[in-house]
């Protein structure tokens, strides 16, 4: 029977911590999942908003329109229920009567309210946000 070397024995602990640390690494990577939150448009302008999109990720991959057809008229509120959230932020575009743009970055840390008003920036066609 030969005699392993003490010399190679020694590193067998390191090699476990390594191996523990890396299954460890990669359950934790996959125990992280996409989070749902609401998000509360609110229309306090005048205008009314025809189009609502969301942008999870990337802020330029909007969604489909989120209103399916209906719109938020001045004074009233929808409520998108379920938002896929993976990030820091999901972002929202509203779209108005006009065809103008606007901009909102929620947080990912729980239900968002978003209010409209009049003083709220648009984007006409101008440079992008």
């Amino acid at each position: 029977m030969r005699n392993i070397p003490l010399r190679s024995t020694r590193y067998v602990p390191v090699f476990f911590l390594v191996a523990v640390a890396l299954i460890s690494a990669t359950a934790f990577a996959h125990a992280r999942t996409a989070t749902g939150i609401n998000i509360t448009v609110t229309n306090s302008s005048q205008k009314e908003i025809r189009k609502l999109y969301v942008a999870v990720g990337d802020p330029n991959n909007w969604s489909a329109d989120q209103l399916n057809g209906s719109s938020i008229t001045s004074g009233n509120s929808h409520t998108l229920n379920n938002v896929t959230c993976d990030g820091s932020g999901v972002r929202v575009i509203a779209e108005d009567q006009n065809g103008c743009f606007y901009y909102s970055t929620v947080s990912c840390d729980g239900s968002a309210t978003w209010t409209i008003t009049d003083s709220s920036t648009a984007d006409c066609g101008g440079a992008g946000q």
